[in-house]
């Protein structure tokens, strides 16, 4: 079968591309299914991190590797057990980049497509789904304030979920394209450029109940936890291998720090029926449709310039 595998270059450089010679899945076992791939999307915090040799990436030893959840696909094969998916059905599952996948639904990570969603943005749940957890977890109430910090994907939507849960959002990134998108969707009250001294300008202390990173940027922790309210709640989500601050910052504030790790079925189908109801807009996030044979330039420029990369989706 034909996959995109990380792969260790010879300047130690990771690279991903299409090779056509990874072993078949095996046969469709019960409790299982079959799909043929029509969309996969590109993660981009997650394939940047494995690209970067990042805190969850494969060690090298492990190279070539597949690497990837959003993978949209016709179901060809249904095994025995399965009772929610049918032949014909179009489904989003947690699945490498292939041209086909074996899923087992012990995994419970796939749902339905309906007809009325793109089958592309449905090529961007995963990172959609990721978005669904980090709001559910920051348990957003009516009238709160949020700070999105990052306007990637991940960003841009939990900024519209954190709206339509009630919050009054605003979202910081040093990406004016970025935050001109955030701007159109209509999710936010606020979309600021924090390079230089934008955050000390923009963003004031004790503003806000709920500070979402999704940015990641090394020694920002202070500032975050000096943006919230007395007993807010900070939520680190981009991937890195520590985090510091300084205790008597949040100490002072009593505030809560979270973590989250991916997204559970009940996230995917929650976004999924989101999408279909028109709450969530996925389409200003989808920048690009490629060949699947364009690989290997997408991911160096994820690798090495990811703010010119929004929602890339490969067509198998």
């Amino acid at each position: 079968m034909k996959v995109l595998a990380t792969h260790l270059g010879k300047d130690g450089k990771r690279e991903k591309f299409l090779i056509d010679n990874w072993p078949d899945p095996e046969e469709t076992k019960p409790g299982c299914f079959r799909t043929k791939t029509l969309h996969t999307g590109v993660t981009n915090g997650t394939e940047r991190n494995d690209l970067t040799g990042g805190n969850y990436s494969n060690p090298d030893e492990k190279l070539p590797c597949p690497w990837g959840y959003q993978n949209v696909g016709e179901v060809v094969e249904v095994g025995e057990g399965v009772d929610d998916i049918a032949v014909g059905d179009i489904v989003y599952l947690s699945a490498d980049h292939g041209d086909c996948a074996l899923f087992d639904t012990a995994w419970k990570l796939y749902v339905k497509i309906p007809e009325s969603v793109d089958k592309r943005e449905a090529a961007l749940f995963g990172m959609a789904s990721v978005a669904m957890r980090t709001c559910r977890n920051a348990n957003i109430r009516l009238g709160e304030k949020v700070l999105v910090v990052g306007a990637g994907c991940i960003g841009q939507i939990a900024a519209q979920i954190a709206h339509v849960m009630g919050g009054r959002v605003t979202i910081a990134d040093i990406n004016d394209k970025r935050l001109e998108i955030a701007r159109t969707i209509n999710a936010v009250e606020e979309a600021h450029n924090t390079a230089g001294n934008g955050w000390d300008t923009h963003i004031k202390p004790e503003t806000f109940d709920v500070v979402i990173d999704l940015a990641g940027v090394v020694g920002m922790e202070d500032q975050m936890i000096l943006a919230l309210k007395p007993k807010g709640r900070l939520l680190f989500i981009a991937g890195r291998f520590r985090v510091d601050y300084t205790f008597n910052t949040g100490q002072g504030r009593e505030v809560t720090i979270l973590q989250n790790s991916h997204f559970d079925r009940e996230d995917l189908h929650l976004l999924c029926k989101y999408v279909e109801l028109g709450r969530i807009n996925l389409s200003p996030l989808l920048t690009r449709v490629a060949p699947v044979t364009e690989a290997k330039e997408i991911y160096e420029t994820l690798r090495d310039n990811p703010d010119e990369l929004m929602g890339t989706v490969f067509d198998w």
